[in-house]
């Protein structure tokens, strides 16, 4: 069951670089075409500042990356707590869900990028990370209890 536990996040994990890389797909021949040189950047620029530069449509995946490199954050060690605690099959098909839910969430803000959708995929997979970290803590709590 631990490995089971383990498998959401590094899905997770590869969606958020095949992210990175379709994002670099689009960045960078956007950035030739309106003759952005990364050389001649100025110290200290970030992707965010392509905002407004760069075709909307092509930060949104940007946006998305770093979005991933957020509120994924926590389901991480939270996998990991379970993954160690001992989840039980319901953990499982949770992460799963919040996995399938961030997927959609990047390819919705990737592509057509509408609030009403976007923020209703971010608020279900929240409510599972939220389960998720619950049941993280009781069994954490639950451990502790019985140490004691």
């Amino acid at each position: 069951m631990q490995a089971q536990m383990l498998a959401p996040a590094a899905a997770l994990v590869l969606w958020s670089l095949i992210m990175l890389v379709w994002t670099a797909a689009t960045r960078f021949p956007a950035m030739a075409k309106l003759g952005v040189n990364v050389k001649s950047a100025p110290p200290g620029g970030r992707g965010q500042n392509l905002d407004g530069v760069l075709p909307d449509q092509v930060q949104w995946k940007s946006h998305n990356y770093s979005h991933l490199m957020e509120q994924p954050t926590i389901f991480y060690p939270v996998v990991l707590i379970l993954a160690l605690m001992g989840p039980n099959p319901g953990d499982v098909a949770i992460a799963w869900g919040y996995v399938a839910l961030r997927v959609l969430h990047s390819l919705w803000q990737a592509t057509v990028n509408t609030i009403p959708v976007r923020f209703s995929l971010f608020i279900l997979s929240t409510v599972c990370l939220v389960l998720l970290a619950i049941h993280a803590f009781e069994l954490t709590a639950l451990a502790k209890g019985v140490a004691a």
